[in-house]
């Protein structure tokens, strides 16, 4: 699905560049890819992050996997395919963000290290910061409000990631956040102590 069968076009760089957005805004852009289990807290957590830079003054803005698939990726499905073509249109945009010197969330599950380490590898040196939002299928399974995994477990969802469908645990991320055995706020802490600590939020 990701093969380029527009002709005729020319990559146009940018009157203003990222080194001056982000000179003017104050911080680095980056990519910060929340991974993990449906129900493992992604969303919630991503949108802590998202309402914590807020309050600083960061620009910031949550690509939700929901949300993305009512727009632009309203055509694709849950077939290993559609998810991998899904997780490569967004690594895409997650690349341009970065670009623009946003500090952009992404919040999918996208169950497959190849997909992942695609997104990354699009990036520059630094750009893409993989975190692992953990939590066990237990656990995923009580929070579930929406009883996605009971019908998943009932044949009525097909595909569904880590009943019907695999998830290939990140092997190298740069964080790892247990929202099992911790709070969203102790989970918070772990994120924005790395990015100050590697100098993302500026001076």
């Amino acid at each position: 699905m990701s093969e380029t069968k527009s002709t005729h076009i020319t990559w146009h760089a940018h009157t203003v560049t990222r080194a001056e957005r982000e000179k003017k805004f104050g911080h680095r852009g980056c990519t910060v890819w929340m991974t993990g289990l449906s129900g493992s807290g992604k969303s919630t957590l991503a949108n802590a992050l998202d309402d914590a830079l807020w309050q600083r003054g960061i620009r910031s803005y949550v690509l939700d996997g929901d949300n993305i698939r009512h727009g632009l990726n309203k055509d694709l499905g849950f077939s290993p395919e559609d998810r991998t073509e899904n997780i490569r249109r967004i690594g895409e945009v997650a690349k341009l963000f970065t670009d623009a010197g946003i500090i952009n969330t992404t919040a999918f599950i996208s169950p497959y290290r190849e997909d992942r380490n695609r997104a990354r590898s699009i990036q520059g040196e630094g750009d893409f910061i993989e975190v692992y939002v953990r939590a066990s299928i237990d656990e995923c399974e009580r929070r579930d409000t929406k009883g996605l995994y009971a019908k998943a477990r009932a044949g009525q969802i097909k595909e569904f990631t880590g009943i019907s469908a695999p998830y290939e645990e990140p092997e190298a991320p740069e964080l790892i956040v247990d929202t099992e055995g911790q709070s969203v706020e102790a989970s918070l802490a772990v994120i924005l102590g790395y990015l100050e600590k590697k100098g993302y939020l500026g001076s």
